[in-house]
């Protein structure tokens, strides 16, 4: 078997492809965004309350792949906007449980537009979309199993 040999030049690094990327579409994300007074962190952790809640701050974390150290200002910052309250679960005190208030619930109507507006910017069509992020979850599983 022949090992491949990965070259130094920028222009041949996923790496940089990726980040370049990443970059790119949360710079298209933010005007749309500001519109609705989130970042993209805010909104992501939207998603997954519009989906879950009540949810644990933990795990909120789990699924936005974040540490509770990073997930605990985001929360503030959230409740702060009057997004969602925060409250000891009734079970365990040392837990503390998301919900979403009513003014949380509220702007996912106005943030249903979001999704058709960046695929717009994207302009990939539907079976390239999808291809897409299937591979960029292979390779993140892929990464995550090697470094765990």
């Amino acid at each position: 078997m022949t090992e491949t040999r990965h070259s130094l030049e920028l222009s041949e690094q996923l790496c940089f492809s990726l980040y370049t990327a990443q970059r790119l579409v949360t710079a298209a994300y933010r005007p749309i965004l500001d519109a609705l007074g989130l970042t993209y962190s805010q909104y992501v952790a939207m998603l997954v309350l519009w989906e879950s809640s009540p949810i644990s701050t933990g795990e909120l974390g789990e699924q936005l792949g974040l540490d509770y150290g990073t997930v605990t200002p985001l929360v503030k910052r959230l409740e702060a906007a009057g997004l969602i309250t925060r409250e000891k679960h009734p079970d365990d005190q040392r837990s503390v449980r998301l919900r979403l208030t009513d003014a949380g619930a509220d702007l996912r109507k106005r943030a249903e537009g979001v999704p058709d507006t960046i695929a717009e910017v994207m302009a990939l069509q539907t079976e390239e979309f999808t291809i897409l992020k299937d591979s960029l979850e292979h390779l993140s599983d892929n990464v995550a199993q090697r470094l765990s």
